[in-house]
């Protein structure tokens, strides 16, 4: 199977975007505003407070009743230190494969929505179509919010939503949360000879034993969720950054660490489990040597997981768009949970698969992207006259 020439040839245009996300993803909006503005949507851009990078919220065809919205992210993540074997930022095919950055994850779902709009439009458009293209989805799903929040001021929201992110068309009907945070710990810089400082090293070191002592337990314990892999909680040390030379006692020291939590574990409660053991076990004696000393924690991103059964509404007309009698349930986070949580059923289905994503020589295969668009077409005959 193979995707229409239409198909393949917005994919090439977007995958030309490098939205990489530490850079602008304005280009990419304004062609994709433009592209759906010429077709008669009515488009709504919201901004990061810099003005570099921007959502895109389409509505295409009547606005007078609630829609079904196609969502995904614009932004890409790096290409540095990775070996391609071709231009990342140009589409190449070999042996039935589409190589290049996003086309996996997921400009690939993007750019089969752009290519039938016209066809969705032409067929007559009696439930409306709306598109939700964020930015910065990889960074911890930061623009959609404002996506989101904008959204509530529309006097009627979609009555469902389905993001693209790369399933293997499975429908995904849960992920887990992912809570994100950062401690500093503040010691007291000394010659290591002495025994007059408080090494903030030893602190982080103390704290990340810490939560892996709560990592076992969980994975021991549970709570237990079959449906997800790994079945439990994690929780995961990523970064960690201190010290300036091994005969000076480090006066300061960082680290990142994850809770990626199941559908109704709490998350906040093992976040304060861990600030608890700090504040209780390990800052006492520190501030014994200096008052100064301390750890502090922050939170950097907060994205929520979901959960929905597999009778509801909008898991069953998505599944029956694919024909599957099953859905799954994955452990990476997208921003589905937000959607839910703004009062807007949604689940997961898209073309590919996480695992060509994010890699050196990231790629799409023909039959996926035939079956991404296979599946839109049989939208297309739900929503149309």
């Amino acid at each position: 199977m193979r995707p229409s020439p239409a198909c393949i040839s917005m994919i090439e245009r977007l995958v030309a975007f490098d939205t990489t996300s530490h850079r602008s993803n304005l280009d990419a909006i304004s062609f994709l505003r433009e592209t759906l503005e010429a077709l008669g949507a009515q488009c709504r851009l919201t901004y990061d407070d810099e003005r570099r990078k921007a959502n895109l919220y389409a509505t295409l065809g009547p606005t007078d009743r609630p829609g079904i919205m196609l969502s995904g992210h614009t932004d890409v993540v790096p290409v540095d230190g990775q070996t391609w074997s071709s231009d990342p930022f140009r589409l190449t095919e070999r042996n039935s494969c589409f190589f290049g950055r996003g086309s996996a994850d997921m400009k690939s779902f993007i750019g089969l929505c752009m290519a039938l709009a016209p066809e969705f439009l032409a067929r007559g458009l009696e439930t409306p179509l709306h598109f939700s293209f964020s930015y910065d989805e990889e960074m911890g799903c930061v623009g959609v919010r404002r996506l989101i929040s904008d959204m509530a001021g529309l006097p009627i929201k979609p009555k469902l939503c389905i993001v693209g992110e790369p399933t293997g068309m499975q429908v995904i009907a849960g992920h887990k949360g992912k809570k994100s945070l950062r401690c500093h710990v503040h010691g007291k810089e000394c010659h290591s000879a002495l025994a007059q400082g408080v090494n903030a090293v030893e602190a982080a070191a103390e704290v990340i034993a810490h939560i892996s002592t709560i990592q076992r337990r969980i994975r021991r314990d549970g709570p237990f969720d079959q449906s997800y892999e790994p079945p439990y909680t994690t929780l995961h040390t990523g970064i960690v950054k201190g010290g300036r030379a091994l005969n000076i006692v480090p006066r300061d020291c960082e680290f990142e660490f994850e809770i990626r939590a199941l559908p109704g574990h709490d998350s906040d409660a093992l976040f304060e489990e861990i600030r608890r053991f700090a504040t209780s076990q390990i800052e006492p004696e520190m501030k014994a040597v200096d008052p100064a000393t301390g750890l502090e924690f922050e939170i950097m991103n907060n994205t929520t997981g979901f959960d929905l059964p597999d009778d509801h509404p909008a898991v069953r007309f998505v599944s029956a768009l694919t024909g599957a009698n099953q859905t799954g349930r994955v452990s990476f986070g997208t921003e589905a949970g937000l959607f839910n949580d703004a009062g807007v059923p949604t689940v997961v289905c898209g073309p590919g698969f996480i695992e060509q994503a994010h890699r050196p020589d990231e790629f799409i295969s023909a039959d996926q992207l035939a079956q991404g668009e296979a599946f839109l077409r049989r939208l297309m005959d739900y929503v149309c006259r």
